[in-house]
């Protein structure tokens, strides 16, 4: 930006002193701003710089030939997403992506042998760990696009009887496709924060862990349910016929039920339920 380009949006921010005006200032002079950095339509955006309201972002026109994404339980927490551009994601990969050969990216929430592998497929272009930086120093921070689809994190912390064991070691990874907003829950420890609500944005589906041993309870995911409201939630993670009932059960009061009896469904913006629906995969 020149000396006089900046002299110009000075005055201009002097007569008026609105925050939106000054952002709509700040990216008309900074040439391709919004090409640098990746804008997330799942987040919430504040309306008041000093007040902590916000607002859901609008959403935008889907740029792809068809709107509708697969999602493949392929078991335990794992789940293959396809996307209409043809990118396949594989969650929680512990060497076993599915049907369809390997990947185009896989996501390990947690250093746990059913959540990763230390050997992951060479032909797999990206692998996301979810519990640390590259540099070993910081929780994970993943802003990825592939085609269609982007795909970023939000770390939580890792719990045993109460105690914190491991900062950031768990990561919930948020798939943004077909102007959908997915969310895998990992093995979510705790109840979230305010914060990490607003870092998360919109679900419209989730993938929520619900054996209630091994992560948060059950009445916690329930809780967490409620607040989120999800159009779809998908459980995993789930060990036995009877705590995968115990759930729906706790759960019948604001979600309804559906037993798809597949291993497979396709969603989209226009196929969302009315109401918020507990769909429930077969596992391979």
């Amino acid at each position: 930006m020149t000396a006089s380009m900046m002299n110009f949006a000075g005055r201009l921010i002097g007569l008026f002193r609105t925050p939106l005006l000054i952002v709509a200032l700040t990216l008309a002079f900074v040439p391709n701003a919004a090409a640098q950095a990746e804008v997330s339509t799942c987040l919430a955006v504040a309306n008041d710089w000093s007040a902590p309201k916000v607002w859901k972002a609008a959403f935008q026109p889907v740029a792809t030939g068809s709107s509708e994404v697969k999602i493949t339980y392929v078991g335990h927490s794992a789940f293959r997403i396809e996307t209409a551009d043809g990118v396949s994601v594989v969650t929680d990969y512990a060497g076993f992506p599915g049907e369809g050969g390997p990947p185009d990216v896989v996501t390990m929430n947690h250093a746990h042998s059913s959540h990763y592998t230390m050997f992951p497929d060479p032909a797999i272009p990206h692998v996301l760990k979810g519990w640390e930086s590259a540099d070993g120093q910081r929780p994970a921070e993943h802003r990825l696009r592939v085609e269609d689809i982007y795909i970023r994190n939000v770390p939580t912390d890792l719990y045993s009887e109460g105690f914190m064991y491991e900062e950031g070691g768990n990561s919930i990874f948020i798939f943004e496709v077909a102007g959908l907003c997915i969310g895998h829950l990992g093995h979510l420890h705790h109840k979230l924060t305010p914060e990490h609500i607003a870092a998360i944005g919109r679900l419209d589906v989730i993938f929520m862990p619900v054996d209630g041993t091994y992560t948060m309870s059950q009445a916690g995911m329930i809780e967490l349910a409620g607040q989120v409201r999800s159009s779809i939630v998908i459980p995993m993670h789930y060990f036995s016929e009877f705590s995968l009932q115990r759930f729906l059960a706790g759960m019948q009061d604001g979600f309804e039920t559906e037993i798809t009896g597949s291993r497979s469904m396709t969603v989209s913006l226009a196929t969302l339920p009315s109401s918020p629906t507990v769909k429930v995969l077969q596992p391979f």
